[in-house]
Parts: C-alpha cells; structure tokens; sequence
C-alpha cells in the first residue's frame, strides 16, 4: 500500500515553531543542570516549584500551637509577576494569609540567575484591629534536599570570632544521619565566637548547596542528614514566640541558598565569593566600593593616656606632614575612639575612651576647632577620612545618658555585662531618628568620608530584658530592622560614604552587614601576631573575599600574614624603632600589586585541621580565571621541621604554559596547568619563614 507524500512546506511554520520551542527548553535545561542538584531546575524553576500554590513552601512556623504545614495550603495564597531588579536578578513575592485571623506571611525571593542563587525574607503582619494569637517557632527555611545519589554529606562551617586564633576556623563534618549539627552565635551578635553564619553542605553526585543568613542577631541552622539521599536545614531566629498588635509588621532573617555542582567543593565557595561581590558588597554609583589601604593617624600614647586618649589637633596635622614628608600616604587615613569629650589621660578611669562613649561630641580642648581641620589635611594629601563610633552604647554619666534616659536599656551587672553599660535603642523609632541625624550631622560637619561603627558588648541580654512573656524576640527584632534603617539612612544621605563594620573586632559578620559594609579589622585578637593573622585569612576567605587586619612589621613573614583584599598599616613613624622608611614604601606599593588577586579564586593548599598549631606549614592559593594568573602565599612556623611541601595547585588550564616568579629568590621556571595540578614543591628554608610566588599563563 502507498502513502501519499505531503510537501514539507506545507508545515514549515509549525516544523520550525517546533524546533525553536525543542532548542529553547533544551538550551534552558542544559544551563541550569550544571549548577542544580535539584532535578535540573533553573533557580527561577526551583522558587516556582516550591512556592506555587497548594505546596507547603519551604519555610515554616507555629501559629495557634499547630505547625504551618498542616494549614498553610488552605490559606489564600497570592503570587505577582516576576520582576526584573536588573539584567540577572528578578524578584517575585508570595503571600499567604489566614481568613479568619487576618495574619498575612510576605515572602518576598529575590532570584539571581547569573549565580543560580536564591534568598527570601519573610514578613508577618498582622491586618486586623485585634492582637494575633501566638507566632513561634519562624524558621525562614525548613527545607529537605534530596540527592541524585546515596553517599556521604558534608557540612563545612567555621567559628566567629572571639580575639582568638582560632577565629574564624574551618570546621569540616561528616554529617551522621539522624544526628544534627546545630549552629548559632555565642550571643546577639551574628558572628560571635561559636559560629558564622556561612557554610557549605556538600551532598553525593558532586554537588551541594552554598548558604548564607542574612541576621545581625542571634540566628540558628540546623543540618540534618535524614538518610542517605536527603539532607535538611532549619534556620531562623532562635528565639521568638510573640503576638502581633492590631496592623504591626515584623521581617525574619534572611536566608540565601547557592547551587553548585563540581567534583571539588571549592568550586561552591568561589561560585559563592563572587557571588558576594556582585550581588552583597557595597556599590558606590554601581562601582564594587573596595576597602581601602589604611592608617591610623595615632598608634597609642604613653600611660596614663589611654589607648588614643592623648591626641591632639597640633599632634595629629604633624603626624599627617610626617606620612607626606616619608611618602608614605594611605588610601584612608582612621581617626579611632577617644577623640569625644571626657577623654583625658588627667581624669584617670573617667577619662578612658570606653567611659565616654555617648559623648558624640570632639574634645574641646585637644580639638578646639572640631575634627574638620584634620579632615581638610587629610583630604590634601589625597586621601580620605574615617571616624569611629560606637552609637549603640551609652556609659553612664555621658551626655545622652542624661539627656536621654528614655531611650537606653539596662541590665544590672553580673559576670557578662558592665554595669555601666546602657545600650541604645534604635528599636525606638524617635531614638533611632535622632541618632541618625546626630551622626550623620557629625559626617557632614567633621568631613568624614568612612564611618566605622564599632559594638563592644553582647546586646542579648537587654534584648530578653525588654521582652514581656508573649513577646519574646520583639526587641531583637526591632533593634536589627532598626540598625539596617541607621545604615541604609546614613547611605541614603551620602551615597559616597563607605561604612566599615567592626563588633569588637569582626562578630557582626553576616549576609546583611556585608551588603553594606566591610569589616576593615576582622578581629581583636592580640595585636601584630603574624600566626594568627595567617589562620584569620585562611578561615575567612573561604566565604568572603573582603575583610582586612593589621600589620605591625615590615618583615616578609609578618607583612604576608597580614594580606587581605585591605590592610590597616599601624607602622609607627616617630621614634628609633620605627620600621625603616624604605621598607614601609615598599610594602605599600606591594599590597597595591596583589590586593587585587584577594578578588580571585580561592584554594587552601594545606589542610585545615591544626593549622593552629606552631609545627605546621600554612598556604593558600588565590587565582583570577580571567587574567589567567595567581599568587601562592606560603608560611613555615617556626616550630615546622619541613623544608618543602608539595601543594596541588586549581583552577588552571592542563595544556597551559605557565611562568612561575619566585619573589624571594627571583627564580623563574616554566611548567604545564597539569604538572601545577599534579603537584609543586614549595621550599622555604628558614623557620619561621614564607614564599610568595606570582604565576601567569603564557602559552596555550
């Protein structure tokens, strides 16, 4: 039996219809399954999959002592248009909202596609004129994920920082299933001491799941491997149980989900380090606003001045001639604390620079014309200006202690908190306005051009001392949504300005202050010790590519220890033992040339595990895929009896042809990306001792 043949053309507009539909889905899915462990999805995929409607979303709370999942679905559910931010991001928000009561959940998700990132926020509120019942137990992201294959998970995780060594130290679990990891923060600060608010769960298949919390409070993760396919996480505030008034509204933490896929789980980090820099650093006029080089105009005075308890107006425009006489000219010149009233080396205690915070106004004798004069000479120099505060304590007896009262909290003194200390509100809104005014007033007057905030005491007890019992985590709430409105207020009034983050050192780091500052000195861990600062670095970086220490010495093994993306230069320049002239130039036009490769690619090259210690060998590789090249920083401690080690560089072309450049003997050799990968010796011949070695490709 024949057929009739039917001519091509008579289909041709549904045929090609077809195959640009078949091209498209194929293109789409071919994209997204590099980086999704989650069936393949697309992140705008995934956020469609988990929150349409009738799906319990991946988030969950108590409400009248009954779980959400058991009633979430049967609330009235609405979901707008995406909507693109800009060419990558696009942001959709999901409501759900109880008929009877009135209680409204906003979920608002922000999708980054160029990352296969996803965070959301939530929001309750409540609609109606009576209070809400009981809201409990929020957790921004109760979430299973399942695995392609049965294997192994693994949590990787670090500490926060307590001025220890130990500070931000990897922490690499194998997760046990049905035995949970549990992390949060030793207090009210978002990366104190016991944990940081990063990490990353590597799942079997070669994939996994970069996370981040967006909470300068006390927050929680909970990491369960259910079974051998299906790891969870619960995370949120660890503490809320409260009712809404009649139209009140309240935001949770932040949670930021990144996927990743690849045999190395490096591969997550650095997806999530540049990640950060697009989408959660600062931005002046759309520009990455980089920490810069620092100096402190004073470096401590003599007993029984306190730490910068003695400068002086005339002191410090004759140090800023000193900096220009030596050439020696930072990118930011760091007027730290005790420059306010009551700061005096001949009022004893009373006059220490922590007895006196509340006072926000310049020491009339020692800057009898303000602090503008030595803005204006530091603005000559072609640099700018940074001033600290710290607006969130009051001491007692200072000027907003007593024209204030109304505002400031206070706990009766026990082991943990000073007697002394009051803390300020920026929960209240009139307090908050007013602060926000004072400072930014004081910006303006004083010509300041980097604002550092400074919170030297744990805010977690005043917070459970303000809560009534059916309110417990409203003051915690209230004062972080008010801290990101002193910040976005203060970058509202001058676009300009730069803000670094410091929490007695770096214990206020997370997903939020990182969109809106930087934290110029990550730890007050003692000053000057190069062993520490190398374990600082090579905790940190795995997570965040901007953050910065000190260096005291000019000497190869601590100058290298103290690189970062920024450093704070606290040479002393006055006196006989001051480093020499030649040597501070030098390393300042050092860290200028490789400040930038912190932007990289990050690799650890020696294992985390007692990387403390003073026997061990530590290095770390930075590489920017872009250029094509890198640096290698390795250290010997002194206690080391290895001449050499053999690190495995990544992130490298096989077939390339690589110059290598040794900076401390200025040797140069030629090898392939594969030898690299396979293995370099990596030889320092004195102890305590390091190396630096630039490397760029040459060839293909």
């Amino acid at each position: 039996m024949m057929t009739e043949h039917v001519p091509c053309r008579k289909f041709l507009p549904l045929c090609l219809m077809l195959l640009f539909l078949n091209f498209f889905f194929l293109k789409t899915f071919s994209q997204s399954a590099s980086y999704n462990p989650n069936a393949g999805l697309s992140v705008r995929q995934w956020v469609q999959q988990h929150f349409s409607k009738g799906k319990i979303p991946p988030f969950s709370f108590q409400y009248e002592g009954k779980k959400s999942a058991s009633f979430i679905t049967k609330w009235n559910f609405t979901a707008s248009e995406f909507k693109r931010i800009d060419q990558q991001t696009e942001e959709v928000i999901y409501t759900y909202k109880d008929p009877k009561s009135g209680l409204l959940v906003k979920c608002r998700v922000t999708c980054f596609n160029d990352y296969n990132a996803v965070e959301w926020v939530l929001n309750f509120i409540n609609t109606s004129s009576k209070n809400s019942s009981l809201i409990e137990k929020a957790a921004v992201i109760d979430q299973s994920f399942d695995s392609k294959e049965q294997g192994n998970f693994m949590l990787y995780h670090a500490k926060g920082s307590d001025h220890e060594r130990t500070d931000f130290q990897p922490i690499d679990e194998k997760l046990e299933i049905n035995k949970p990891v549990y992390m949060t923060p030793s207090g009210g600060r978002s990366s104190d001491n016991t944990a940081l608010p990063f990490f990353n769960i590597e799942m079997p298949g070669h994939q996994g799941i970069m996370a981040a919390i967006g909470w300068t409070g006390k927050w929680y993760a909970n990491v369960l491997n259910d079974d051998s396919n299906t790891v969870s996480l619960v995370s949120g505030m660890e503490k809320m149980k409260l009712v809404l008034y009649p139209y009140e509204e309240i935001r949770t933490p932040k949670i930021c989900l990144l996927f990743w896929q690849g045999a190395d789980r490096m591969i997550g980090h650095n997806q999530f380090r540049q990640f950060i820099l697009a989408h959660h650093s600062p931005k002046i006029n759309g520009v990455l606003a980089k920490p810069a080089l620092a100096s402190m105009i004073d470096y401590g005075d003599p007993a029984p001045c306190s730490e910068y308890g003695c400068l002086t107006e005339s002191f410090a425009l004759a140090l800023l001639n000193r900096y220009k006489q030596f050439k020696l000219i930072p990118e930011v010149f760091w007027l730290d604390a005790g420059w306010y009233k009551g700061v005096s080396w001949e009022t004893g205690a009373k006059g220490e620079w922590w007895s006196n915070v509340g006072n926000w106004t310049p020491h009339k004798e020692r800057f009898p014309n303000g602090l503008k004069p030595i803005a204006d000479a530091v603005h000559k120099l072609g640099a700018k200006f940074m001033v600290w505060f710290e607006p969130e304590r009051v001491y007692a007896g200072t000027e907003i202690h007593k024209a204030h009262p109304e505002w400031l909290i206070h706990v009766e003194g026990d082991n943990q908190v000073n007697p002394s200390n009051y803390m300020f509100n920026l929960g209240n809104k009139d307090a908050r306005h007013w602060m926000t005014k004072m400072i930014g007033d004081a910006i303006e007057k004083e010509g300041v051009d980097n604002y550092r905030q400074d919170f030297n005491f744990d805010p977690y007890p005043y917070w459970i001392k303000m809560d009534s019992s059916n309110r417990q985590g409203i003051a915690e709430i209230r004062h972080i949504e008010g801290l990101y409105e002193f910040w976005d207020s203060l970058l509202t009034r001058f676009p300009n300005l730069k803000i670094d983050n410091c929490a007695s050192g770096g214990r206020r780091i997370d997903l939020e202050t990182t969109s809106r500052s930087t934290p110029l000195w990550r730890t007050d861990y003692q000053y000057g010790e190069p062993n520490g600062y190398q374990c600082h670095t090579y905790g940190l970086n795995f997570y965040l590519p901007m953050h910065g220490t000190a260096v005291y010495k000019t000497d190869n093994y601590t100058f290298r220890s103290s690189l970062g993306s920024t450093v704070v230069m606290n040479w002393e320049i006055t006196g006989r033992n001051s480093e020499s002239i030649p040597d501070m130039q030098k390393r300042i036009e050092d860290f200028k040339n490789m400040r930038d490769y912190f932007y990289g690619d990050y690799y650890p090259l020696t294992p985390s595990k007692r990387n403390t210690e003073e026997d061990v060998w530590l290095a770390y590789q930075l590489n920017r895929p872009v250029q094509k090249d890198g640096i290698i920083i390795g250290f010997r401690r002194s206690m080391n009896m290895n001449s050499s080690i053999t690190a495995k560089l990544s992130g490298l072309e096989e077939n390339g042809i690589y110059e290598l450049f040794n900076e401390d003997d200025g040797t140069r050799i030629r090898k392939t990306g594969r030898e690299l990968m396979e293995g370099i010796e990596l030889i320092i011949d004195k102890k305590p001792g390091s190396l630096l070695i630039q490397y760029k490709l040459i060839s293909n």
